[in-house]
């Protein structure tokens, strides 16, 4: 069963510039999806998908492949994950290699562990499963949220959970954007994420961080040195 690691990191960041090769503790970010991709040993391959030359220079330097660069379709605010990942494996076909499963690993997972992403990857092969990605836990009950009306008074979303204690509400949960591990064979049929046949690995509020903007990185800096004990 060969399985390849997708890395997407094109070099287009408005929130915050160059934000794939942005220095996390010593060493541009993205090198800790690579690192862990090719520390896990669970690859045939470990490719970076990017248009971007220094991008590609620098996940060369840390021991990815980048067999092509990105087209430019696929390297704009719109394109989708799944459009890149069919992307990719529509170019590794042409050059004659194919994979029975792939894990798109986003290059800002600094937190991601050899462990969940091997969990991930036993429970699709196990499972039989379209795909698998990891969840975080909303820390409140969704069902109690509230919104803004047009008067600019505040509401709830769903008023028939009022008086309904927080404890007696069902557990609802998020995707942690750290990755996607896929049948690439299903895949390439519905060219979806995730569908009614998808499995999750749940994960805690100190392994995953969003960044998306400078405070999201302060706040993945302090789980990282939390998780490493670093002072």
């Amino acid at each position: 069963m060969s399985k390849l690691a997708i890395i997407p990191a094109r070099g287009g960041s408005k929130r915050i510039p160059r934000k794939n090769i942005k220095y996390f503790f010593g060493k541009p970010i993205l090198a800790y999806s690579i690192e862990v991709a090719l520390e896990s040993n669970l690859f045939d391959e470990v490719m970076v998908s990017t248009d971007d030359k220094e991008i590609k220079e620098i996940s060369e330097s840390f021991g990815a492949k980048v067999p092509f660069l990105r087209s430019e379709i696929n390297s704009d605010d719109f394109a989708t994950t799944a459009d890149v990942i069919d992307e990719v494996l529509l170019d590794y076909k042409k050059i004659g290699n194919s994979f029975d499963y792939c894990v798109c690993i986003y290059p800002t997972a600094p937190l991601l562990s050899i462990n969940i992403l091997e969990e991930a990857i036993n429970k699709l092969i196990d499972f039989d499963l379209y795909s698998v990605f990891p969840v975080l836990e909303y820390g409140y009950p969704i069902q109690r949220a509230l919104r803004l009306n047009e008067d600019n008074r505040i509401e709830m979303i769903d008023p028939s959970k009022e008086n309904t204690r927080s404890q007696d509400l069902k557990t609802s949960y998020h995707d942690a954007g750290q990755f996607y591990a896929l049948n690439a064979k299903k895949f390439k049929i519905k060219k979806k994420l995730w569908t009614e046949n998808t499995g999750v690995v749940k994960i805690s509020n100190l392994e995953a961080q969003d960044i998306d903007n400078i405070i999201d990185w302060r706040l993945a800096e302090l789980k990282y040195k939390l998780i490493n004990d670093i002072p």
